[in-house]
């Protein structure tokens, strides 16, 4: 492709190479960290991708806030992690699946999220560490029509907020 005359190919090449060696030595937003565990961390890396190390995301039963054995035991071991990591900040997002109006699913979602970090904090992670938010169906990781994509939509999920 010519313009003016001249051949773009190496512009190109040289945008090409500013984006990949550019700003090499500082930390990017979302790269990842090894951690002595093994684990991935990301800074706004979250539980529903893996990238939150190896806090887990809690599921909930349909129409229903209520932490379940399960859910209890998940948070058990992320409370654990976090007692050992507690440098970390984290958000904690409430949601629901599909069904329902977003003004109810926002509010289920809130006190998902709420019931989460309330469960957290009784059992002894800083509440200045933790904050939460509900995006109700606005964020489903299942996009089906069934059950079973309902029931991985009725979570909360942990984000990654700050490291260090």
């Amino acid at each position: 492709m010519l313009i003016n005359g001249k051949k773009i190919t190496g512009f190109i090449i040289l945008i090409a190479l500013f984006n990949l060696f550019g700003c090499s030595s500082t930390k990017r937003s979302g790269e990842p960290v090894a951690t002595k565990d093994d684990y991935v961390m990301e800074a706004n890396g979250d539980s529903d991708s893996g990238t939150a190390g190896p806090l887990k995301t809690v599921f909930f039963a349909f129409d229903s806030s209520v932490l379940r054995g399960e859910a209890q035991e998940a948070l058990d071991a992320n409370i654990e992690y976090l007692q050992e990591h507690h440098q970390m900040e984290l958000e904690i997002e409430g949601h629901c699946d599909e069904r329902g109006s977003a003004q109810y699913n926002l509010a289920l979602g809130e006190r998902r999220a709420r019931v989460v970090y309330d469960y957290m904090v009784a059992n002894g992670v800083d509440s200045l560490k933790l904050n939460f938010i509900s995006y109700g169906k606005e964020k489903p990781v299942s996009f089906g029509h069934n059950r079973e994509s309902w029931s991985q939509n009725r979570r909360a999920n942990f984000v990654v907020k700050k490291l260090r």
